[in-house]
């Protein structure tokens, strides 16, 4: 990272619409890019949960 730069805030960058969303529209982006990144990061932080309870994660063999 170079001197001087700053990350953007994940919120503020996750509420950015991407151009789906921008079609459906959003009544609050930032409240659904906190709630988008919670529920990714209860995905990251318990991975079997998130196994065990999506119907997109294959079952392991």
């Amino acid at each position: 990272m170079s001197r001087g730069h700053h990350p953007k805030d994940p919120i503020q960058t996750r509420a950015e619409l991407l151009p789906e969303e921008q079609a459906a529209g959003s009544d609050d982006p930032e409240m659904q890019a906190r709630a988008i990144l919670a529920e990714s990061e209860a995905r990251t932080e318990n991975p079997e949960r998130t196994r065990d309870e999506s119907i997109q994660t294959p079952d392991e063999v």
